[in-house]
C-alpha cells in the first residue's frame, strides 16, 4: 500500500488511470513527471515488455554494432589511405560509410537503455540518439542518390558525365546541408521534436502526437527525405538498366551483321563487365536502402494519419532493426563487389583470404589512377 501511494505521488492524478489494478507493470513505470512530458500519450497505456526482449534486443544491436564499425570502418580507412581509391566517386561512397559508422556509433545509449530496460539515460540521451539518427538516416538517403546519379552519368555518359572532384565535394556538401535542417529543427522543438519510442530505449521524431504541427512534419519529412530520394534512385537506375540493354542489344546486331561472335576486345570487355559489376553492387546498397527505410516511413505516415493501434511498442521496434542491420551489410556490399577494394584488402590484411585476382595494373601514375576510375565506386 506504501509503494502504491509512493507511485500515485510520481505520476500524479493524471498518470494514475493508466496503473493497472492487478499490479502489471506498465511502460512508464519509474518514470517521473518532467520525464513523462517527452514520451507521446500513445505510449502510457502499454505494459513493460519481458526483461527478456529487452536483453535479446541489447544482444542484437551489440552484433550490429560491432559489425557495422568494423564494416564501415575498414571502408573509411581503405579508401580515405589508398591514393588509387581516393576518386572522386568513391569520395561519395566514404561519405556513405561514414554516415553507416555514425548510425551504429549511438548505439550504446540503446544498448545501456535497454540493459536497464527503460529510459534510462533520459531525455538528454534521447536528444542525442535521434539527433545522430536523423543525420545519418537522412543523410543515407541523399548519398544513395547521389550515387545514383553518378553511376548513371558515368553509364549513359561516359565521356563527360564522369563527377570532377570538386563537383563530387559539392555534392557532398549539400548532402549535410539538406541534412541540417531536418535533424535541428525538431532538436529545438522549432518544428516537430525527439521523443522516445517503442520500448522507450530508442529516440526519434515524434509522428503520434495528435497535431496539426506534428502531422504536417511527419508527411513532410516523408516526402523530402524518403519519397523524392526514392523516386529519383528509381529514375536513375532504370535509365542504367534501359541504356546497358540497349547497348547489348546494339552489339550483338552488329557482331551479327560482320557474322562474327563479339566486337568487344579483352580489354573492353573487363572494363565493360568491371563498370556493370560496380552498378550492380550500387544497384543493391540503394535497394537495401529502401528495403530498410520503408517500414519507417510507412510506420510514421500510420502513426500520424492512421490507426495508431497498429503501432505496438514491439511492431515499432522492428523497423528501427531494419535500419540498423543495413549498416551491417552496406561494407560488405562493397567488399564483395568493388575489385580495388578487394585488391587493397587482400594486400592489408592477407589472413582474411580475399582471392581477388590483380589487375596488374600500377597505381603509382596519374595515367593508372584516371584508368582506373571506371571501377572506383560501389
Amino acid at each position: 500500500m506504501e509503494n502504491e501511494t509512493q507511485n500515485h505521488n510520481v505520476y500524479g492524478a493524471y498518470f494514475a488511470p493508466l496503473r493497472s489494478s492487478d499490479g502489471v507493470k506498465m511502460l512508464v513505470d519509474g518514470l517521473s513527471s518532467a520525464e513523462l512530458e517527452f514520451i507521446p500519450e500513445h505510449w502510457l497505456s502499454y505494459p513493460a515488455p519481458p526483461a527478456s526482449a529487452h536483453t535479446a534486443l541489447a544482444l542484437m544491436y551489440c552484433f550490429f554494432t560491432a559489425a557495422a564499425l568494423i564494416g564501415n570502418g575498414l571502408v573509411i580507412y581503405i579508401f580515405a589511405t589508398t591514393k588509387s581509391l581516393r576518386t572522386s566517386s568513391n569520395l561519395l561512397i566514404l561519405n556513405l560509410a561514414i554516415f553507416d559508422f555514425i548510425m551504429m556509433a549511438k548505439a550504446p545509449i540503446f544498448i545501456y537503455n535497454s540493459a536497464m530496460r527503460g529510459f534510462a539515460i533520459g531525455s538528454l540521451g534521447c536528444q542525442i540518439f535521434a539527433l545522430v539518427g536523423s543525420y545519418s538516416g537522412i543523410g543515407a538517403a541523399m548519398t544513395n542518390l547521389c550515387i545514383a546519379y553518378d553511376r548513371h552519368s558515368t553509364i549513359t555518359r561516359p565521356l563527360e558525365g564522369r563527377l570532377s572532384r570538386g563537383k563530387a565535394l559539392l555534392l557532398i556538401a549539400c548532402v549535410w546541408i539538406y541534412t541540417t535542417p531536418w535533424s535541428l529543427l525538431p532538436l529545438f522543438r522549432i518544428w516537430g521534436r525527439f521523443v522516445p519510442e517503442g520500448y522507450l530505449t530508442a529516440c526519434s521524431f515524434d509522428y503520434l502526437t495528435n497535431t496539426f504541427d506534428t502531422k504536417l512534419f511527419t508527411g513532410c519529412i516523408f516526402i523530402f527525405a524518403y519519397a523524392i530520394p526514392l523516386c529519383l534512385i528509381m529514375y536513375y537506375y532504370s535509365g542504367i538498366v534501359k541504356q546497358v540493354f540497349a547497348h547489348e542489344a546494339a552489339l550483338r546486331e552488329q557482331a551479327k551483321k560482320m557474322n562474327v561472335e563479339s566486337l568487344r576486345s579483352n580489354h573492353n570487355a573487363a572494363a565493360e563487365s568491371a563498370e556493370i559489376r560496380i552498378a550492380k553492387a550500387a544497384l543493391t546498397v540503394c535497394f537495401l536502402y529502401v528495403a530498410s527505410w520503408t517500414p519507417y516511413g510507412v510506420m510514421s505516415l500510420i502513426g500520424a494519419f492512421g490507426d495508431q493501434q497498429l503501432l505496438s511498442p514491439g511492431v515499432t521496434m522492428i523497423p528501427a532493426i531494419a535500419c540498423k542491420a543495413v549498416a551491417c551489410i552496406d561494407p560488405w556490399v562493397y567488399a564483395i563487389s568493388h575489385p580495388k577494394y578487394r585488391q587493397e584488402l587482400q594486400r592489408r590484411m592477407p589472413w582474411l583470404q580475399i582471392r581477388e585476382p590483380d589487375d596488374n595494373v600500377s597505381t603509382g601514375t596519374n595515367n593508372t589512377t584516371n584508368s582506373a576510375a571506371p571501377a572506383a565506386t560501389a
